[in-house]
């Protein structure tokens, strides 16, 4: 009998090290759907979001090329929680509505031990109870800083506000059914990674 496949949701904030989680379980095995990407091509051009997008919030957020402009489009929702839930009542469906189909192409084929869904809004988004297990990745808020202030040139005040706008690491961890603490080196969160693997999805060797 095929062993079943396992859904995990995988969530944390700016700058926690989801990523390279997502990266690791990929190389050992995971499909890794990324929520955000999936966000991305719910407004592609030609799509029912598209139309739905631009109809909600203007022909300007439409690119030169036709396109949706990320850019503007944040623009128009960022610090306006009515504009922000009214976008993502168009995004939204769209995403979970490609997330269970890939889901459950997986679990019909079981071509894969386990499914990664990596979304940093999916406590927000209502979509947790689809997954078997949420996994919460965790970071002191000083690596954070500094990991963002290398990789994107973010000062610590703009990391404040970005993580001020995201739920807290204490919420998550009420939340969530496994918490990855990276408190230190990119090769001490792997092992963490790698563990959790053997413990919760590929079973002993």
């Amino acid at each position: 009998m095929a062993n079943e496949v396992k859904v995990i949701g995988l969530v944390g904030g700016i700058g926690s090290g989801k990523s390279t989680v997502a990266a690791v379980l990929a190389e050992l095995g995971a499909l890794v759907i990324d929520a955000d990407r999936l966000g991305h091509e719910a407004y592609a051009p030609g799509t029912p979001g598209f139309q739905g997008v631009v109809e909600a919030f203007g022909s300007e957020i439409v690119g030169p090329e036709g396109a949706i402009d990320r850019g503007r489009l944040g623009a128009c929702v960022f610090g306006d929680p009515h504009r922000l839930r009214q976008l993502e009542a168009i995004v939204h469906p769209l995403i979970h509505q490609s997330l269970v189909a890939q889901i459950d192409a997986a679990r019909l084929t079981q071509a894969v031990p386990a499914v990664v869904v990596e979304a940093a809004i999916l406590f927000e988004a209502g979509w947790a109870g689809g997954m078997d297990e949420v996994w919460v990745v965790c970071a002191p808020r000083e690596a954070v800083e500094k990991r963002l202030a290398s990789q994107r040139g973010l000062g610590a005040e703009a990391v404040a506000m970005r993580r001020d706008r995201q739920m807290s690491d204490e919420e998550r961890r009420k939340r969530a059914g496994v918490v990855i603490e990276n408190e230190g080196t990119e090769a001490d969160l792997r092992a963490r990674v790698e563990g959790l693997w053997r413990d919760r999805i590929a079973g002993p060797v």
